[in-house]
């Protein structure tokens, strides 16, 4: 399993994938390729759009299916990515929340 079970190298391509040397992603891996995008402009402080994302993915060879850069560039409109981030480094770990005291 893993990301990394996901992704279709070019060795294990078709002929016309390797023709086109690209790496093709499928399943959770679209939003996955479509978070790092967002971060990789986030850290350089440009707009995440639909087209930049597609850019950045086309640029490092990645295929997502074509409605994931507008759906997460539409996801993270107005929102405060670094503020995002922050926020799950500071998330509170353990259990759910509990009852009262012990059950006699």
């Amino acid at each position: 399993g893993g990301a990394a079970a996901d992704v279709l190298l070019t060795d294990s391509a078709t002929p016309t994938q390797r023709t086109r040397e690209h790496m093709a992603i499928g399943g959770n891996s679209n939003e996955l390729a479509c978070v790092y995008a967002a971060l990789i402009l986030h850290d350089d402080g440009l707009e995440i759009s639909s087209d930049n994302i597609a850019l950045i993915l086309k640029a490092a060879k990645i295929e997502v299916e074509p409605y994931w850069p507008t759906l997460f560039a539409k996801l993270c409109k107005g929102k405060n990515v670094g503020d995002m981030l922050s926020a799950v480094g500071s998330a509170p770990a353990g259990g759910g929340g509990g009852g009262g005291g012990r059950a006699a």
